[in-house]
């Protein structure tokens, strides 16, 4: 039986061990790449982005001048304003030729000539007839081909004279990472990995936490005494939940324009998963951000979480296990008893749980709240805005550490009060040959 019993605790830890590793390893490497996904569909390269803005709106002008196209409507809209400009062009011909030959004597004997022989209003009467003239070259295919290619020689010249001036290392870092020549074969490549990752990490995580629940439940069901090896095996894999715990993300915050589109010239100009604010961050991250700080307040509050999520959990599993084993006589050591008996009221595990778990509902709540006055439906543009803020692995696998690390000094706990009670001098060495009433009195 105890060589069952060392064979599961050995396969234990080394599964959990190998489950840590694979959870660490792929929450990282997802984490990069959520954090490239998100720079990649950051409103820098598309809703405030030149470039784009410039990509859509020349397709679109380049559709309407290879369209071009006179109908009858258009005829006679154009009709109608190529005879008020030929009128306006006549006089000031007329008017023009008058100015210049004022001046000289010659000038006024050729306007005198003009006046006998050239009408205005006869001109004039023509305008109609020159308008359908002018309407009937430009019909001509060969014209509208001249017409088409000027316009959009034109058009090229606009577009290649309008681009974006912002340096974009972070792109050129990104393409280069995931080896994409353009934003949108990255962004595939990208979700198509973060997706696969997740469904990995999903199940490791579940893996591990199913592990740990089965290992500590044997020991709670069990009616026999809590062998050596079973327990150090149960501190390992809580070891293993707080480093994972602590190293991988414990929450994902994003908020992002899900779609925005209005009409230009009867063509749709679309812009999707536009995101304004992503972090992915874990204990750890969040200390070195607040470590790192120049304001001294922050700096505390990264010393003080780095305390009691990673300091103060294990300076308590080292403390029950020198307990448990009583270690050097740890068992009379007062800042193990105190780590051991009395520090479940100053333990801040629980909090920095609830504390994720509130950080949490209070971001999703705030970003659904502010993005949903932009959200905008109406004929002339549409706007939807979406709240990407969830909690991932690090929480859970933390969630789990804290609750099972109760669980065992609850456990550590009821086997001492029951030793005590079998053998009140058990841990009180000397004091009770010297003052033997002190056994009736612990006894009592």
């Amino acid at each position: 039986m105890k060589h069952l019993t060392l064979l599961f605790s050995v396969l234990a830890v080394l599964v959990s061990v190998l489950l840590c590793q694979q959870i660490v390893s792929n929450s990282v490497a997802n984490q990069q790449n959520k954090n490239d996904l998100a720079e990649l569909n950051h409103v820098r390269y598309g809703l405030l982005s030149i470039d784009e803005w410039k990509r859509q709106v020349t397709l679109i002008l380049a559709e309407e001048i290879n369209k071009l196209y006179l109908s009858s409507a258009d005829k006679k809209v154009l009709r109608k304003h190529l005879k008020v400009l030929l009128n306006t062009l006549i006089d000031k011909v007329d008017k023009k030729i008058r100015e210049e030959n004022a001046d000289t004597a010659s000038g006024r004997f050729t306007q005198t000539f003009i006046d006998m022989f050239v009408n205005l209003d006869t001109i004039k009467k023509g305008i109609p007839e020159y308008a359908d003239a002018v309407i009937a070259e430009m019909n001509k295919a060969k014209t509208r081909r001249q017409v088409k290619a000027a316009l959009n020689k034109q058009l090229e010249q606009y577009s290649q004279l309008t681009f974006d001036l912002r340096d974009t290392p972070q792109l050129a870092r990104i393409l280069l990472r995931t080896d994409s020549a353009d934003i949108e074969t990255a962004r595939n490549k990208l979700a198509e990995e973060i997706a696969r990752r997740q469904n990995v990490l999903e199940k490791e995580v579940a893996a591990l936490v199913l592990l740990a629940v089965g290992v500590f439940s044997l020991a709670g069901f069990s009616k026999q005494g809590l062998p050596a090896i079973h327990y150090v095996t149960l501190v390992l894999i809580l070891i293993g939940l707080l480093f994972a715990g602590v190293t991988t993300p414990a929450i994902d915050m994003e908020a992002k324009i899900s779609q925005m589109s209005f009409m230009l010239l009867g063509h749709p100009v679309h812009f999707e998963n536009q995101v304004l604010y992503f972090q992915s961050k874990s204990i750890l991250d969040v200390f070195r951000i607040l470590i790192a700080h120049h304001d001294i307040q922050m700096k505390l509050v990264g010393v003080l979480l780095i305390t009691f999520s990673i300091i103060f959990p294990l300076l308590k599993i080292a403390s029950t296990l020198g307990f448990y084993l009583d270690y050097r006589h740890a068992r009379r050591n007062p800042l193990v008893r105190f780590f051991v008996l009395y520090s479940g009221k100053w333990s801040m595990a629980d909090v920095m749980v609830v504390a994720i778990f509130m950080a949490y509902i209070g971001f999703d709540g705030i970003i659904a709240t502010q993005l949903g006055l932009l959200n905008s439906e109406s004929e002339e543009m549409v706007l939807l805005t979406t709240n990407g803020t969830s909690l991932q692995p690090g929480y859970f696998l933390f969630l789990s550490y804290t609750l099972l690390a109760l669980f065992l000094s609850e456990l550590l706990t009821r086997k001492h009060h029951a030793e005590e009670r079998r053998n009140p001098c058990a841990d009180s060495g000397p004091l009770c040959e010297i003052h033997p009433s002190f056994i009736t009195r612990r006894a009592t």
